[in-house]
């Protein structure tokens, strides 16, 4: 069975990993993001991973603290694919 680079790039995509929110504990959480492909940008997955960030913070009507930020490095190939990590704290405005 052939497949074209197209088609390959269509089932590929549908492979990104989203962790969603999850609770680590006194109002801290940790939300990941992983690209299907090399093509995809780590600053999209960023956004992607803290819109999710501010949505779960203002359910609480508080603001996001970023605790720490885990990127993979280049170069994005053989599986090694974008991918980041927020760990977060929800707090209240100063």
């Amino acid at each position: 069975m052939k497949y074209s680079i197209l088609s390959l790039f269509i089932l590929l995509s549908g492979c990104a990993q989203n962790s969603g929110i999850i609770p680590m504990g006194g109002e801290t959480y940790m939300v990941s993001r992983q690209a299907a492909t090399g093509f995809t940008g780590m600053d999209t997955l960023k956004a992607e991973a803290m819109t999710e960030a501010y949505a779960q913070c203002q359910k609480s009507q508080k603001m996001v603290k970023v605790l720490e930020t885990i990127d993979a490095k280049p170069p994005f190939i053989f599986g090694n694919f974008p991918k980041t990590e927020i760990r977060f704290k929800c707090v209240k405005e100063a």
